[in-house]
């Protein structure tokens, strides 16, 4: 049976580690009886996200309703990936009920949304609503929202400096975008953390938004989902660093992938990933580890010098190869010294 209704797609946008992944895993779980699929955008070559998307697919996102592109940016590669993409979900014998997207830690949310006035998809689908995940535990600490006060200060002291950091600015753009923020880590925040997070974000929102604190990504589907904000007709409410170019770079990232032999002690690769992040600013790093003796694949994450890793599920047929994706800003990727790091 055909409908004329379009369906709605959900952008879920954030900086790098939010969390953008452990939420859309709750909602595959949780979707309230509701068909998803799930378009993953990563930056890198070589996608984990998606991997532990699929590791919880079900009867309602099954695995085939979750597509992985791995180019870092889906709206500068518009007609090669992310229109394919969309016609390849619309044309499921099962047509979802609700598609969501979870962007890279480096996208610009605002030309995903100019995408979906392309003809070959505007008819059939449509932004229900921008969803931005913000670390409240980093914000609070002033990461990534530089003090106004005090760029200007340095601005005068130096006219060569850019008044922001580039993270800065995507991180700005992400909230900008959003019909709702959600404050994730809201246990490593603590109440104040989270009070102080909520100033931050608003000083910079172009409008109000509810912001809402969210711990291991646990919050109602139907919080999120079926807000019916036709996002790509309201484009004048959501400001951008970028608005006027005709085309946006990334070179301000980078990434490699680093292989890696099976390693014995998991605690000297956590403190090695925390090298990195001390000793050459590594912002993200993130991949599947073989652990010498065990079975299970050792899934490991990194914001910073925060390092998460759990056992997610056994090797089975596939090769036992350890890839460890590490992403920072342009300058600071030096492969060499990232393998000595990792004693590669």
């Amino acid at each position: 049976m055909t409908t004329l209704a379009k369906v709605p797609v959900t952008v879920v946008t954030g900086f790098l580690g939010s969390g953008k992944t452990t939420l859309i895993q709750h909602l595959i779980r949780n979707a309230n009886g509701k068909k998803l699929a799930v378009l993953v955008n990563e930056f890198g070559s070589e996608g984990v996200d998606g991997d532990i998307l699929k590791s919880c697919a079900d009867a309602n996102c099954p695995t085939e309703n979750i597509i992985e592109l791995a180019n870092g940016c889906i709206c500068c590669t518009v007609a090669d990936d992310f229109i394919p993409a969309m016609e390849q979900l619309l044309a499921r014998p099962v047509r979802p009920d609700h598609i969501v997207i979870e962007t890279s830690g480096l996208a610009l949310p605002k030309p995903l949304l100019k995408a979906f006035d392309w003809p070959e998809i505007r008819s059939r689908i449509t932004v229900d609503g921008v969803i931005a995940l913000a670390d409240a535990e980093a914000v609070a600490a002033g990461r990534f929202a530089p003090d106004p006060v005090a760029v200007d200060a340095q601005r005068a002291a130096d006219g060569n400096l850019d008044h922001e950091t580039p993270l800065s600015e995507v991180f700005e753009d992400q909230i900008a975008c959003a019909d709702i923020v959600l404050l994730t880590k809201a246990d490593l925040a603590g109440a104040e953390g989270i009070r102080t997070a909520k100033e931050v974000i608003a000083a910079e929102m172009p409008r109000e938004v509810p912001m809402l604190p969210i711990v291991d990504g646990t919050i109602d589907a139907r919080v999120i989902l079926g807000l019916g904000a036709a996002a790509e007709d309201d484009l004048a409410s959501r400001p951008s660093h970028h608005d006027g170019e005709e085309e946006h770079e990334h070179d301000d990232f980078n990434s490699v992938v680093i292989d890696l032999p099976e390693i014995v002690d998991i605690d000297a690769l956590v403190a090695s990933i925390k090298g990195l992040a001390r000793e050459q600013n590594v912002l993200r790093a993130k991949g599947y580890i073989a652990v010498e003796g065990k079975p299970m694949r050792l899934l490991v994450q990194s914001v910073g010098e925060r390092v998460r890793h759990q056992f997610d599920m056994p090797w089975g047929g596939r090769p036992r190869q350890s890839k460890l994706v590490v992403i920072g800003e342009h300058g600071d990727i030096d492969e060499a010294a990232i393998k000595a790091r990792l004693g590669v």
